[in-house]
């Protein structure tokens, strides 16, 4: 009888132990997709969690849903099998003027995307968590030039707005991006100079894990429930 109750207790205690199964979806343009983004460098902090970067080169927060990749999402949302689910959105790139067929308007359209993108995560039953755009890593004069401020800024805006999470991931990467100066900036790249394919926007092994561990340390800080499944 003592040995019945002793291993059903350790099995209780066992199953307590287990963490609980959790699952982070990643939704943004290619400063976030694999290969080129910062995704790549983050989900490897969490080994107990199923992240799974649905992000995609050229989108912007309007093409995103038209070209049908948050359909594909919301399969996936569709799935059970998740004490939890996280969706850390993240768009701006390519919202700018001048990309066709995929720019959106800064005072009108690009919040109302990512609202509705908030309503249908809360819908799905999972926690929509915002991320203001990856800085480029163009300098002038001996600083940054951050063209995204207003695009992070308006994220930030729309996340109070729907009293969801917001990680400022635009303010830490400038100022780290500023304190490194261009040389060290350059080695962040997908491709080295004088590749001609050379950027200043994507993101190579060393620009992938420095920023997927800036952005796991501000989701951390904003979701505590989230710290024991990150490893730094």
């Amino acid at each position: 009888m003592k040995l019945g109750f002793s291993l059903a207790a350790a099995a209780i205690l066992a199953a307590a132990a287990q963490p609980a199964s959790v699952r982070i979806i990643l939704v943004g343009d290619s400063t976030v997709a694999p290969v080129n983004g910062w995704g790549p460098g983050f989900c490897p902090l969490l080994p107990h969690v199923a992240c799974i970067n649905m992000a995609k080169n050229g989108r912007s927060s309007s093409s995103y849903r038209a070209e049908g990749s948050w359909d594909e999402v919301r399969r996936e949302l569709a799935k059970s099998g998740f004490d939890s689910t996280y969706v850390l959105i993240q768009f701006g790139h390519n919202d700018q003027p001048g990309k066709p067929g995929r720019s959106t308007d800064l005072a009108t359209e690009f919040p109302v995307n990512l609202q509705r993108y908030i309503e249908e995560v809360k819908a799905a039953g999972a926690r929509p968590i915002l991320v203001t755009p990856l800085t480029r890593r163009s300098f002038k004069d001996g600083k940054v030039t951050n063209t995204l401020r207003d695009w992070a800024e308006a994220t930030i805006k729309v996340a109070g707005e729907g009293h969801v999470p917001v990680l400022d991931l635009n303010a830490e990467s400038l100022a780290a991006v500023q304190k490194m100066g261009p040389e060290e900036a350059d080695t962040l790249a997908q491709l080295p100079k004088p590749d001609p394919k050379f950027d200043y926007t994507h993101l190579g092994p060393k620009g992938a894990a420095l920023f997927g561990r800036m952005v796991a340390g501000e989701l951390t800080a904003a979701v505590p429930d989230l710290k024991p499944y990150v490893t730094q």
